[in-house]
C-alpha cells in the first residue's frame, strides 16, 4: 500500500496543473496518476504512419492568466511558439462568409440576406428571458438568421436538440449582433472580423498542442507520475483506489479530473445516477486528419478554421492545421493537410464504418481539395468525451455532486471534471487545477471553477488580485 497526501488523477491540462503546483509549494507527497501511456489527455497530438501531426480537435494557445503564459513560455521556451492572426470563416452556399456570421450578412445571396436582416430587426428589442438556448437564438437573433446559421450549426456542434441547451454558458462564447453595426456593414459591403477572445493566439513550432503537456510532465519529479496505469476502484469511505497494476494507494486529498460521471460510476456513488444521467450531458468528438499532397488553395493560404452549418457537410468545423506550423506536415511547400471534427451523440449518432469516406468526400465536393489523388494520408480519433454540454439540468446537477464530494475529500476539476463548458479550455483547466491546490494547501479562494464569469471577464495577474496579495 501507498500512502499520499495528493492523488491526482489525469494527466491532462488540469492534472498537471494541480501536479505542477504541487511540487512547487513544496509538498512532498504526491502522485499523479493516468491511463495513458504519456501526458496530454485531450491536449494530446499524435504523429500518423505519413508523417503528419494531428491534434485531438482544433486546439489554440490563447489566455486569461498572467501565470498560464509564463508556464507556456517555461514549457517551450519564448521562442517556440508561432503567432497567428487568427482568421476563421463560415463555409456555405458555396461561398466563405466571415466569422462572426451574424455581422457580415452582406456576403450571403440576396434573398438569405434580406431575410436574415429582416428577423435581425423584428427580434430587436425582445425582452423575453428565454427558457433555453434555443429560445435565445430565436429571440435574439430573429427567425432568420436562425434558420439560416445559428440553429443548424450549434445542432451540429453540440449533437443535441438546442431545447435541451441552457444559456448561462455563453458568456464570451456567442457574439450577440449591434443591429445598428450590422446593418452598417451591409450597406457598406464591410467585412467584420475583430470580434472575440482569440482574435490572436499561438500555436507550438513543433510537435502539435501535445508538445506543451509532454514538456510541462518531462519538468516533474518521474517517481510522482505514474503513466500507463488506470483506477480499477475507488473506495471513498477508506480514501484508497486500486490500479490496474495491483498498486493500492490510499489518499488524503483526492484531486480528480476523469469524466465526473465516470468518476462517480468508479466511486459507487450511486446516489448521484439519476441527476448525472439528467444533467451532465456530452457529445464524443471524431476527429479526422487529410494529409494531401501539393500546397492549399490561394483561398486557404492564410485561413485557421472554417465552420459549416449545412447538413451535407458531416464535419462542422475544420482547420487548416499546416497553416499553424510547418512541422505539422512531413514536407513543408509539398504538403498540407486538413484536421475535420465531427460531433456524436445518441441524437446524433456516426456510422463509423462510413465516417472517413463521408469526411473525405465532403472535403472534394467543397472544392478546397481538386482530386482524390492528392489525398496521401488519412487519420482518425474518436474521443468519447469531447464538449461537455450544458444541459438545462447541468447546473442543478453540479450543485448536488460538487460539494457532496468535497465532503469526501474529493475534489473534481477540469474539462470534464467540473463540466463547465464555458471553463473548459487549455488554460481554464489548467488553472482549475492550480487553484483547487492553492485552496487546498494555502486556503486561498477558487476563481475558475465556481466564477466563469469573472474568470472570463478580465485578463488575472499572478497572485490573483482576489487574494489581496
Amino acid at each position: 500500500m501507498l500512502a499520499v497526501d495528493f492523488l491526482v488523477l489525469g494527466a491532462g491540462p488540469c492534472g498537471l496543473g494541480a501536479a505542477r503546483q504541487l511540487e512547487r509549494c513544496g509538498v512532498d507527497s504526491w502522485l499523479l496518476v493516468d491511463g495513458a501511456p504519456r501526458a496530454g489527455g485531450l491536449a494530446s497530438s499524435f504523429v500518423d504512419s505519413q508523417g503528419f501531426t494531428w491534434d485531438v480537435g482544433g486546439h489554440v494557445q490563447f489566455s486569461h492568466y498572467d501565470y498560464f503564459d509564463g508556464a507556456m513560455d517555461e514549457f517551450l521556451g519564448v521562442d517556440g511558439w508561432n503567432h497567428h492572426q487568427r482568421e476563421s470563416w463560415v463555409w456555405m452556399r458555396d461561398r466563405f462568409i466571415p466569422y462572426p456570421f451574424q455581422n457580415n450578412l452582406h456576403r450571403l445571396p440576396d434573398a438569405d440576406r434580406d431575410r436574415c436582416v429582416q428577423g435581425l430587426v423584428s427580434a430587436a428589442g425582445t425582452t423575453k428571458s428565454p427558457r433555453d438556448f434555443l429560445e435565445w437564438i430565436r429571440g435574439t437573433f430573429g427567425s432568420g438568421i436562425a434558420d439560416v446559421f445559428m440553429e443548424p450549426y450549434n445542432e451540429k456542434v453540440w449533437a443535441y436538440p438546442l431545447d435541451q441547451l441552457s444559456t448561462g454558458w455563453m458568456g464570451e462564447r456567442v457574439a450577440v449582433p449591434d443591429v445598428h453595426r450590422v446593418l452598417t456593414n451591409v450597406r457598406d459591403g464591410r467585412d467584420d472580423v475583430s470580434w472575440g477572445p482569440n482574435n490572436t493566439f499561438r500555436f507550438p513550432k513543433e510537435g502539435g498542442t501535445g508538445a506543451i503537456w509532454r514538456a510541462c510532465a518531462d519538468r516533474l519529479p518521474g517517481d510522482r507520475l505514474r503513466l500507463g496505469d488506470y483506477v480499477v476502484s475507488l473506495d471513498v469511505g477508506a480514501r484508497q483506489v486500486s490500479l490496474a497494476s495491483g498498486l493500492d494507494i490510499s489518499y488524503q486529498h483526492l484531486i480528480s479530473t476523469m469524466p465526473l460521471r465516470e468518476l462517480i460510476s468508479l466511486g459507487n456513488l450511486q446516489q448521484f445516477d439519476e441527476v448525472a444521467r439528467r444533467g451532465l450531458l456530452s457529445s464524443s468528438s471524431n476527429i479526422v486528419g487529410i494529409g494531401l499532397r501539393g500546397q492549399p488553395p490561394e483561398e486557404l493560404r492564410t485561413k485557421c478554421w472554417l465552420y459549416f452549418p449545412e447538413p451535407e457537410v458531416p464535419f462542422y468545423r475544420a482547420t487548416v492545421f499546416s497553416n499553424y506550423a510547418e512541422s505539422n506536415v512531413p514536407t513543408p511547400g509539398e504538403t498540407w493537410s486538413l484536421m475535420c471534427e465531427v460531433a456524436e451523440s445518441s441524437h446524433r449518432p456516426v456510422d463509423q464504418g462510413r465516417l472517413l469516406d463521408e469526411v473525405v468526400g465532403a472535403v472534394l465536393a467543397t472544392g478546397f481539395v481538386s482530386s482524390p489523388a492528392d489525398v496521401v494520408s488519412t487519420w482518425s480519433y474518436r474521443a468519447p468525451y469531447g464538449y461537455p454540454t450544458p444541459g438545462v439540468h447541468r447546473d442543478a446537477a453540479l450543485e448536488a455532486i460538487i460539494p457532496a464530494l468535497e465532503q469526501l475529500n474529493i475534489y473534481s476539476r477540469g474539462r470534464f471534471g467540473m463540466w463547465k463548458y464555458e471553463v473548459s479550455n487549455q488554460d481554464h483547466s489548467f488553472m482549475q487545477g492550480v487553484e483547487v491546490v492553492e485552496r487546498l494547501v494555502n486556503g486561498r479562494q477558487e476563481i475558475t471553477a465556481f466564477d466563469p464569469d469573472h474568470a472570463n471577464a478580465q485578463r488575472h495577474p499572478w497572485p490573483y488580485e482576489r487574494w489581496g496579495e
